[in-house]
């Protein structure tokens, strides 16, 4: 399946964002993977953020990810950064931006 979301980084902390990226930790990524994601890209316009998730399911991922140390560390990192975090609650299981139109 594939998940659009839309978050806001904070406009002062752009540049500390997109450098965090360069550096996920790969304990992240290899968890991210496991628990299905076959891709995650992020684009920046600005401060928002756009993500696509190629996963197998959306709900089971953030389950798997929601209290795993590495992406609790994580998180309390990107909230500092971020105006709109990603939600791993359950009720971000629904929180994906819906098709408007595809080719």
């Amino acid at each position: 399946m594939r998940i659009a979301l839309h978050t806001k980084v904070r406009a002062d902390r752009t540049a500390e964002y997109d450098a965090a990226h360069r550096e996920v930790p790969a304990e992240l990524t290899r968890a991210i993977r496991a628990a299905g994601a076959a891709s995650w890209t992020i684009w920046r316009s600005g401060t928002d953020l756009f993500h696509v998730i190629e996963c197998d399911d959306y709900a089971r991922l953030l389950a798997e990810l929601e209290q795993l140390p590495v992406n609790v560390a994580w998180q309390a990192r990107m909230a500092e950064l971020l105006d709109v975090a990603h939600d791993y609650s359950s009720d971000g299981a629904e929180a994906g931006l819906p098709v408007v139109w595809e080719l």
